[in-house]
Order: C-alpha cells, then structure tokens, then sequence
C-alpha cells in the first residue's frame, strides 16, 4: 500500500524581522522529527526549495504595510486550508504599527533619499484585518514550545492549548516577587497574556507585554496604579505602545493618555 500523504506546511513572511520564522528553526531535535512528520513546502528562511499549493497549514509571520503583500495574503489564504499567525507583527502589527499614531510619510521623508520610490500603507495592520485565521499564536517572538503546541494541534486535528490568563500567574508559578509591590516598578504583567516563560520580572524589570493583552484586560485600573506611582501621561501611554501596540486594548488604553 503506498504511504499516506504527509500534510503540507508552508511558512511565509511579510513585515517583519524574521525572529519568529527562526523560533521554528530553533526547535531543534524537535524540528526533525516534524520533518518527519510533514512535508515542508515552503519555508525561504530555511530552503529556496518550494512546492507549489495549495497547503493544509500556512504560518504567516509579519504585518501587512504595503498593497502589494495585501494582495499576496489573499493568495495564501485561498492556498491554505488552516491559516495560523505567529507573532506580535502578524497577530497585532508589530514594533512597526508605531507608525499608525503619526504620518507615515513623515517617517518616509526622514529615512529615504528619495521618497517617491517607496509604497507604503497608512498604516501596519495584523494579518486579520485582510483574511481569516485560524488561529493566532502571540509573541515578540514567539514561544518554540507553544509553536510546537500549535503545530501539533493543527496537524491532529484539536484546539491548541495556549493560556490566555495573564503574565502574573506566571511570576506566582516561578515564586518571582512582585517588581510592581516590591520595587514600585511599571509592569504590564496584570494585563499581559502569559507564554515568555516569566523572563523579564526574575531580572527586576517589568513586563513590556511582547505576548499582547491577556484576554479581557483591565488596563483603566493597571493605568491608574502607573499614576499612582508617579508616572506622568506621556509614560503611561509609551508603556502601551511597543511590541502591541496595535492590539485594541493596548492601543485604546494608549489613546486615553495622549
């Protein structure tokens, strides 16, 4: 009897740094054994060889900032049976959506010699905006074991297992103290979704929330400690406005303080 189809996985990449594509890479002995497991198609940061669609699983990295990949997502989607986005720029546009809280072509005039030769989008925007998914996986960058999660969900058929509580219960986990309690330090835990692995508050830093707002987040209430704290309008509105900081909670709570 021949051998049963291995499923295709494609991996593409739009506005971004690529450190979520190298996530996959970094998974090591783990990597071989999905190998085994699927069939590659398309993945360029880790082989120009490529098989055409369509594809049972597409993961998408960056956000989309110019017509041309607005187009090209719409392709990949009508390719891919299961869309899964992976990371902060695919999931919420990313470091470069600073951009859609002033004049794009401002930056565009400052940065290029000659401006005329660049298409850019108003705005970064996250990858639901232009199609449907399945499902997006957070991060700045991602988390390899909940990509392996992912990964393996997808591939049996069931909903991926990823938390969705807050940064804090990790730091409870860990037995990490509390920087916000003990030091009187700014942290976006309370409101953050849980998956670094509790990597910032151990070393007395607070969360800069690089997973995105944990599912209903109170930041009025988070905003008003940062007040209380000393933090003036113009601090608390920048602790929203960096990996996430299009994500609508984030991007709401920023808004409040301009």
């Amino acid at each position: 009897m021949p051998e049963p189809r291995k499923a295709k996985l494609a991996v593409w990449k739009f506005a971004s740094c690529d450190g979520c594509q190298l996530s996959l890479l970094d998974c090591e002995d783990e990597l071989l054994e999905l190998a085994g497991a699927v069939e590659i198609a398309h993945f360029l940061e880790a082989s120009r060889a490529t098989v055409r669609g369509p594809y049972d699983l597409s993961l998408v990295e960056g956000s989309i900032t110019n017509s041309h990949d607005a187009e090209r997502i719409q392709k990949i989607r009508r390719q891919s049976k299961s869309l899964v986005t992976i990371g902060a720029c695919a999931t919420a546009g990313g470091i470069q959506a600073l951009r859609n809280f002033a004049k794009v072509d401002d930056f565009i005039a400052t940065v290029y010699a000659h401006p005329t030769y660049i298409e850019a989008l108003a705005k970064s925007t996250p990858i639901h905006d232009h199609v449907r998914v399945d499902f997006e996986l957070r991060g700045c960058p991602i988390d390899r074991r909940q990509l392996l999660e992912v990964l393996g969900a997808f591939l049996n058929g069931r909903r991926p297992n990823i938390p969705a509580y807050s940064e804090c219960f990790e730091c409870k986990r860990r037995g990490t103290v509390c920087v916000m309690v003990a030091r009187g330090t700014p942290c976006l835990g309370p409101v953050t979704q849980a998956g670094c692995g509790n990597l910032c508050p151990p070393h007395q830093r607070g969360c800069y929330g690089c997973f995105g707002p944990m599912e209903t987040p109170n930041t009025a209430s988070l905003s008003g400690w940062f007040g209380s704290a000393g933090a003036d309008q113009a601090k608390i509105r920048d602790l929203y406005r960096s990996f996430n900081a299009a994500a609508a909670p984030f991007r709401r709570e920023s808004e409040r303080h301009d």
